[in-house]
């Protein structure tokens, strides 16, 4: 297998009014400086790390911290969790720590991490260290304290409402986490490549449980020639305008992951192609040169205010080189940028439904009320449902 390149997932969540970033470094043989932020999700020491920023609104000054790192040495999961609708419940095994009194044991933890280290034969042995907890919590109301052998940590959520699958953000907690958020809207994959968008719809549809579809494949069978036989003879106009045709056809589909075309033959190049794709939640995934957190950002920043159609995308993935081996790291970077975009705004899925079912007429994110025309210009109610 070839060495992969360092590959970086700048995540830039789009949805108006409000912007948000996040940027995850799957661990790979680096060619670049490591960006100094935190790393998310090692559950131990042979897994990939991945690196996180800050999640900042774009109208906001104040940032939403998704910086996370976890570190479970003493076993991938050597603890027992439960959900009680306003806390969330861990128990940690401590019988080969012989802990002699609670001064023996460290627990702290704020907003959304969480640290805890035991003192065994005089030196410190960290059990659990993350900065990616499920979700939010209330430090304050932390409370620990230990039940026989068992180390028991309570800690209040900050919102009773979201039923976490784990203790810490993984792909597997991800992907049971975000079908309550998620609510079976479709997510479409859109970018320059074809091949990579077609990669991680179906890493995404295969964690969701959700169909997967490929415009791609879907075309080719009707066309009963390739993409590329298509362009050369009819043009790449042709072809957006039949996968913009196949997008209406899938809009009224639910819990489905749908890969797009890449290029100038795809329809999500094209601004006045993206009535169906707001049917569902957009992820781009957009290679850049970027070497760092700060130019990544300013990149996205760039191609957002040049109005790409691309940049309509709730969700923009930036990837430095691509390997198929990322592919899991891409489709989390996505699913956890979509978690955090749903939880912003939880009327998203409910808004995105209504959105279906008054014909998809463009009026994304501004969505008028029944009987208006987009062709009919003012002349109808144009007050935003």
């Amino acid at each position: 297998m070839a060495t992969a390149a360092a590959s970086t997932t700048l995540c830039f969540l789009s949805q108006n009014p409000a912007k948000t970033l996040h940027l995850s470094l799957p661990k790979l043989p680096l060619t670049i400086p490591k960006p100094s932020v935190p790393s998310i999700t090692n559950f131990s020491r042979s897994f990939p790390r991945l690196l996180s920023s800050k999640v900042v609104p774009r109208k906001s000054s104040n940032p939403i911290s998704c910086n996370s790192a976890s570190t479970f040495p003493v076993s991938t999961k050597n603890y027992e969790f439960s959900d009680a609708s306003s806390e969330v419940e861990l128990r940690l095994q401590l019988g080969a720590y012989e802990i002699q009194s609670p001064r023996d044991i460290f627990v702290d933890a704020n907003g959304t991490s969480l640290t805890i280290r035991v003192q065994h034969h005089g030196s410190p042995v960290t059990l659990i260290e993350t900065n990616q907890l499920f979700e939010k919590i209330m430090p304050a109301e932390t409370i620990w304290y230990i039940d026989d052998d068992q180390l028991v940590i309570n800690l209040k959520k900050q919102d009773p409402a979201l039923k976490w699958p784990d203790i810490v953000e993984s792909w597997e907690s991800l992907t049971v986490g975000s079908m309550q958020l998620l609510q079976g809207t479709s997510i479409y994959i859109v970018g320059d490549s074809t091949e990579i968008n077609q990669k991680v719809a179906r890493e995404l549809a295969v964690g969701l449980g959700y169909t997967p579809l490929d415009t791609k494949e879907l075309l080719e069978t009707y066309a009963k020639q390739t993409i590329d036989s298509w362009v050369l003879t009819e043009g790449s106009d042709s072809v957006a305008e039949a996968e913009s045709a196949i997008l209406e056809s899938l809009s009224s589909h639910v819990r489905a992951v749908i890969a797009t075309l890449g290029g100038q033959q795809g329809a999500a190049r094209r601004a006045d192609k993206w009535q169906h794709l707001y049917a569902g939640f957009t992820v781009w995934l957009s290679t850049t040169e970027a070497t760092d957190e700060d130019s990544a950002k300013e990149e996205a920043r760039r191609q957002y205010l040049d109005a790409l159609a691309y940049s309509k995308a709730d969700v923009v993935v930036k990837l430095q080189g691509w390997d198929a081996d990322l592919t899991k790291s891409v489709a989390q970077a996505s699913l956890s940028a979509l978690k955090q975009l749903v939880l912003s705004d939880k009327k998203l899925p409910g808004k995105k439904s209504l959105y279906i079912r008054l014909g998809c007429r463009g009026d994304w994110p501004n969505i008028k009320p029944p009987g208006w025309d987009p062709s009919a210009g003012d002349d109808l109610p144009q007050r935003a449902l």
